[in-house]
């Protein structure tokens, strides 16, 4: 069984590591059940396990967090929808790969709730959109955004941090960062995109497609 849990305002970052570590420990001890976390944060900058100092533009803008999660520089704020992923991925298979690739696909069906195409790109890490609202680049091919990011960290097989989806944040937020390490491509949210989504909308969404992906965990022996 997954509990879903849903925090009301805005969320200290250094609050929510405690509690997914916290979770991610009970987890793996077998006395608590794995755990989907959806919050909102207010504006702020993670710096992942590759971040690289030169990518951080502006260092006064917001409070900057070290972050455990794999990943480069990423921002966080109202408007953006997180989930923080707590789930076994030892009894899922153990396959680190895959399982990021289960993230990538879920975040993919919840946009397709809202008839909007996700992309996985080689190099280019999260979920990315193409622009038909822009002219086709030098080479013929559709500009692209970034729309969602991803970002684990597994601890005795068991995961935590996870996705953010761009509803409606500041897209102007983004500035202060280089994000992902990613310099050619921008970021937009489903807000930008002309959608008249809500952040409700995109609980509904990431509920609805989750079990798309996931299956249950395996019973274990008595």
């Amino acid at each position: 069984m997954v509990e879903w849990l849903h925090a009301e305002g805005l969320t200290g970052y250094q609050a929510a590591v405690t509690f997914m570590e916290h979770r991610a420990a009970e987890i793996a001890a077998g006395t608590a059940d794995e755990c989907i976390w959806l919050v909102e944060h207010p504006p702020l900058y993670t710096a992942g396990t590759s971040a690289k100092a030169s990518d951080l533009v502006d260092p006064d803008r917001f409070p900057v967090h070290r972050s455990q999660r794999g990943g480069q520089y990423t921002y966080h704020g109202p408007g953006q929808r997180v989930a923080y992923v707590m789930l076994d991925v030892g009894r899922r298979g153990r396959d680190v790969r895959r399982f990021v690739q289960d993230l990538e696909t879920w975040v993919i069906a919840a946009l397709a709730e809202f008839n909007l195409t996700g992309h996985i790109r080689e190099g280019r890490v999260g979920v990315w959109v193409e622009r038909h609202d822009r002219p086709l680049t030098a080479t013929g091919a559709r500009s692209e955004d970034k729309i969602a990011a991803i970002g684990i960290r597994l601890r005795k097989w068991v995961s935590f941090h996870g996705l953010s989806i761009n509803v409606e944040p500041d897209l102007d937020h983004f500035g202060g960062i280089v994000p992902c390490g990613i310099t050619e491509y921008g970021v937009t949210s489903l807000v930008d995109l002309g959608l008249p989504v809500t952040m409700e909308d995109v609980d509904v969404a990431l509920r609805r497609t989750f079990d798309q992906v996931f299956a249950p965990l395996p019973a274990t022996a008595d």
